[in-house]
C-alpha cells in the first residue's frame, strides 16, 4: 500500500499548518494578530528578540503555510490573519485532537 492510498487531503493540511507554528516566534506573531487587526514587521522587530532576517523566514513560513498574509505598505509590510485559513486549521486541530 502507498502513503497516497492512506493520507488524506485534510491530513495534509494539518501537517502544513502545524509545521508553521512549529515554533515559538512564529506562536507569539499568530497570538499577536489574533488580538489585533494587523501589525508591520518593523514594529515586530522592536518586541522580538531576533535579527530582521530572521523574523522575516518566520514571517514566511507563516505566509507559505496560508495563515497570514502581507500587504506592502512602502517601505513597510503590513501582516494580518489568512482569516479564512486560521479558520481553518482552527476546525482541523479541533478536529484532530478529539480523534
Amino acid at each position: 500500500m502507498d502513503s497516497r492510498d492512506i493520507i488524506t487531503e485534510e491530513q495534509k493540511k494539518v501537517a502544513r499548518y502545524a509545521k508553521a507554528m512549529g515554533h515559538p516566534i512564529r506562536m507569539y506573531v499568530l497570538e499577536l494578530l489574533s488580538k489585533q487587526s494587523c501589525c508591520y514587521s518593523g514594529d515586530l522587530t522592536e518586541v522580538l528578540p531576533v535579527v530582521k532576517s530572521t523574523l522575516s523566514q518566520h514571517l514566511k513560513e507563516l505566509k507559505d503555510a496560508g495563515l497570514i498574509q502581507g500587504e506592502i505598505e512602502a517601505p513597510k509590510i503590513k501582516y494580518c490573519l489568512n482569516k479564512e485559513n486560521w479558520k481553518e486549521a482552527q476546525m482541523l486541530f479541533k478536529k484532530f485532537m478529539n480523534i
